[in-house]
C-alpha cells in the first residue's frame, strides 16, 4: 500500500501570478526577463492575426547565433584569456548539455561572471573546491553546488584562489563537458567564439523557428484587472495558463465525444477567433533577445488591433543548475521553470511564473 501511495503522489508544482503595467516605475518585467538566463524555447500567440509585421518577423529571425562545443575542458572557462575576451566584454552564457542535472555533473556560466558547478559527492570531494550541499539532495548530501566568481578581484592569475581553482580543474580533476555557448557583447566585437575555440569541435547554430496560423480557435475572455477571473465574464490567469499550454503543445481542444486522447477544452467564457498567429523559437536563447521581443510585442498595440491580448511564454532548460538569478534548480519529475506574459492592449500585463518540485518560489 505504501508503494501504491507513492506512485499516486503528484509532485508539487508552483504557479505565481501577478499583474502590473509596463509604464509603472516598479514594474518588474525587464528584471524577470534579464535574470532568467538559460532559455530553450520562446513561444508567442497573437489572436486575430494572420501575418506578422515586418519589424516583428525581423526580430524573430534574428535570435541567434549560439554555439555547441564538445568535450570542452571546464578549466577553459576560468582562463584569464577567456574572461578578458568574453566575460569582461559582455554577457557570456554557457550551459552543459547531454547531462542530467539530478544524476550527472553539470555547469553553467551566468552573465554576471558566476560559474556554477553542480557536482556529485565523489567529484566534489576530489576537486577540493568549497561549496554547499544541494538543498534537494535529502538527508545524505549526494550533490554539491560550487560557485566561482570569475569577476572577483581576488580571482586573478597571481592569487592563491585562482591557482588553487585552476589546479583543481586542470590537473586534479580535468572535467570535460559538452557546452552550449552564447555571447552578447556590450561594445565593439573583437573576439568570436568560433575563432577562440577553433581547436575544439565547435559548431555555430541558429535557433529554429516554427510559424503557424491557427484557424477557428476558441480563446478565453480575459480582463486585465480580473486576475482571479469573474464568473461568466472573464477567465482566471490559471485557467488561461493551462489553456495556453495546450495550445502551444498542439492539443486538440474540441473535447468531442469520440476523442479518447484529450478531454481538454477552452475555459469559459470564450470567444471564437478566426485566425491566431503562433510562433515558436527553439535554441539557446539569450535574455537580451527576449527583452527586445517583449518590447516589440508591446508595440503591437500602438495601432488599433482586434486582438485583446498577446501571450509570450519562455521556457528554461530542464537541466540548468539555476532557474532565476542564482536560485538552485533541480529536475525531480519535470525540471520545468518558465514564465509567461499576457500583454493587454492598454499596456497592463499578467506575469505568470511556474516551477516544479525542486525549485524555490520564483522571485
Amino acid at each position: 500500500m505504501a508503494a501504491l501511495r507513492r506512485l499516486q503522489e503528484v509532485p508539487r508544482h508552483l504557479l505565481v501570478c501577478e499583474k502590473s503595467n509596463f509604464s509603472h516605475d516598479k514594474s518588474r518585467h525587464r528584471h524577470l526577463v534579464e535574470t532568467h538566463y538559460h532559455n530553450y524555447r520562446v513561444s508567442f500567440l497573437i489572436p486575430e492575426c494572420g501575418i506578422l509585421s515586418k519589424e516583428l518577423k525581423t526580430l524573430v529571425m534574428d535570435t541567434g547565433p549560439y554555439y555547441s562545443v564538445k568535450n570542452l575542458p571546464l578549466h577553459e572557462l576560468i582562463s584569464h584569456e577567456f574572461i578578458n575576451s568574453f566575460v569582461m566584454k559582455g554577457a557570456c552564457y554557457a550551459l552543459t548539455y547531454n547531462a542530467n542535472i539530478d544524476e550527472d555533473n553539470a555547469a553553467a556560466l551566468l552573465p554576471n561572471g558566476k560559474l556554477i558547478l553542480s557536482l556529485d559527492k565523489d567529484t566534489y570531494e576530489e576537486t577540493g573546491l568549497q561549496g554547499q550541499p544541494s538543498q534537494y539532495s535529502g538527508r545524505k548530501s549526494m550533490k554539491f553546488i560550487v560557485s566561482i566568481d570569475l569577476m572577483d578581484f581576488s580571482f586573478n592569475p597571481n592569487s592563491k584562489n585562482y591557482k588553487r581553482t585552476s589546479w583543481s580543474l586542470k590537473e586534479k580533476n580535468p572535467m570535460k563537458f559538452d557546452f552550449l555557448l552564447a555571447w552578447h557583447p556590450t561594445g565593439t566585437e573583437e573576439s568570436t567564439m568560433m575563432d577562440y575555440f577553433s581547436s575544439y569541435h565547435i559548431q555555430e547554430h541558429q535557433p529554429t523557428t516554427a510559424l503557424t496560423v491557427l484557424t477557428d480557435l476558441q480563446c478565453p475572455v480575459l480582463q486585465s484587472l480580473a486576475l482571479q477571473g469573474q464568473p461568466e465574464k472573464a477567465c482566471s490567469a490559471q485557467e488561461h495558463f493551462q489553456w495556453l499550454g495546450a495550445v502551444f503543445s498542439h492539443v486538440d481542444l474540441n473535447n468531442e465525444p469520440n476523442n479518447f486522447i484529450s478531454t481538454s477544452c477552452c475555459p469559459q467564457p470564450s470567444a471564437l477567433v478566426a485566425k491566431a498567429y503562433l510562433c515558436t523559437i527553439t535554441g539557446f536563447l539569450l535574455p537580451e533577445k527576449i527583452t527586445l521581443l517583449l518590447e516589440q510585442l508591446r508595440c503591437y498595440f500602438d495601432e488599433p488591433k482586434l486582438a485583446p491580448w498577446i501571450s509570450l511564454c519562455v521556457q528554461g532548460f530542464a537541466d540548468s543548475p539555476v532557474s532565476w538569478k542564482e536560485q538552485e534548480h533541480g529536475f525531480w519529475k519535470g525540471g520545468e521553470h518558465l514564465y509567461n506574459f499576457v500583454i493587454f492592449n492598454n499596456q497592463d500585463y499578467w506575469l505568470q511564473m511556474a516551477v516544479g518540485a525542486n525549485d524555490d518560489c520564483p522571485p
